[in-house]
């Protein structure tokens, strides 16, 4: 088990947690009011720092009600929070649809899944190799 610490740094800023013990992700909470408008992108505040060990991230990622009934989604999802990031942590929303979207003061926006980060070691090379698909692209495998 690892330890994730959050620090509020909003009077209004709510811990993460899970509902339950096998869900994968934490909600995440607004810490202000704010109107999305149609097709805009905005950055949310939570209000909330976060200390997280060395070799995981944080993943941010849209929360699935939001999405199929409002249209709001994490732009760039999953989001990184890497475990050298200090900072507040901001969701960065978009609203999908024609219609403005309002986020309410602690309103659960995005969630939160911790994963690991491998150990790697990059290396440039002369040549790579083609293993049999070359370099078929986007639909190379018969899927439309």
């Amino acid at each position: 088990m690892i330890t994730i610490e959050f620090e509020r740094i909003h009077l209004d800023a709510k811990i993460p947690v899970k509902v339950y013990d096998t869900d994968a992700g934490m909600d995440v909470a607004s810490v202000e009011d704010i109107n999305i408008m149609p097709r805009h992108t905005v950055l949310v505040h939570t209000g909330l720092k976060v200390r997280i060990p060395k070799g995981h991230e944080i993943q941010v990622r849209s929360r699935s009600g939001l999405a199929l009934k409002f249209g709001i989604s994490v732009l760039n999802s999953p989001g990184t929070i890497d475990a050298n990031f200090s900072g507040e942590i901001g969701i960065i929303l978009r609203n999908n649809r024609d219609v403005s979207f309002f986020v309410t003061k602690g309103m659960r926006i995005a969630q939160l899944v911790v994963a690991q980060v491998p150990e790697i070691e990059i290396v440039e090379v002369d040549k790579i190799e083609d293993v049999g698909r070359g370099s078929s692209g986007f639909g190379s495998t018969g899927t439309h």
